[in-house]
């Protein structure tokens, strides 16, 4: 059976307090890092700071967005496992990238060097898309499951159609290349923005 909403009220949460908030912030920052890269208004190694730094953010957007679901009721054991794990990993990325960054701009690295600290930020990114599974595995309310599973499909769709349709622009000569290392967050950021649809719709819902 799905969770049931909270129905009892209570104060409405802060800006600060909305995961939306924190989402748009999230997808706003990626997209002026990603302009100014493009324009070569900064370098790559200023680029990865900066998306390190953006990074940080999903920490207040997931707490943000645990507390929205356990104020409407949409919470469980495996939602609380996953939040923690997605932390921890985004945490771990954020640690990985600006050791990767700091140990490539200061020491001469050959190329199979260079594929190693290049692991470090790719590892926790790993543990990012395990976490995400292990999630759908473990969680036991098939509503909150499908969810997830129509979040995570949200995100893959968006980052094939953005993929494609900026491959094809580049391949006609209209934009310049871009480099891969993109994907992932274009995909968090297709699955939190439907996370947040969704959550919007059933405030809706229930308002009706």
């Amino acid at each position: 059976m799905p969770a049931s909403p909270d129905t009892q009220g209570g104060s409405r949460p802060s800006l600060f307090q909305r995961p939306l908030t924190w989402c748009v912030s999230f997808f706003a920052s990626f997209a002026l890092i990603a302009f100014l890269r493009i324009t070569d208004a900064i370098n790559g190694t200023t680029g990865f700071i900066l998306m390190a730094l953006s990074m940080s953010l999903l920490v207040p957007m997931v707490r943000a967005a645990s507390a929205e679901q356990r104020r409407q009721g949409f919470i469980s054991p495996a939602i609380t496992r996953y939040n923690k794990r997605f932390m921890a990993a985004s945490a771990g990325y954020v640690l990985g990238l600006g050791l990767a960054i700091t140990i490539n701009d200061r020491i001469d690295l050959g190329t199979g060097e260079t594929v190693l600290i290049a692991l470090l930020p790719i590892i926790p990114v790993f543990g990012m898309i395990w976490t995400m599974a292990r999630y759908i595995v473990e969680e036991e309310d098939e509503f909150l499951r499908h969810r997830a599973t129509m979040a995570s499909l949200t995100g893959l769709a968006l980052v094939l159609g953005l993929g494609t349709f900026w491959g094809f622009l580049e391949t006609f000569g209209v934009v310049p290349h871009i480099w891969a290392w993109w994907v992932f967050p274009v995909w968090a950021m297709g699955m939190g923005l439907s996370q947040g649809w969704m959550a919007l719709s059933d405030r809706r819902g229930d308002n009706a």
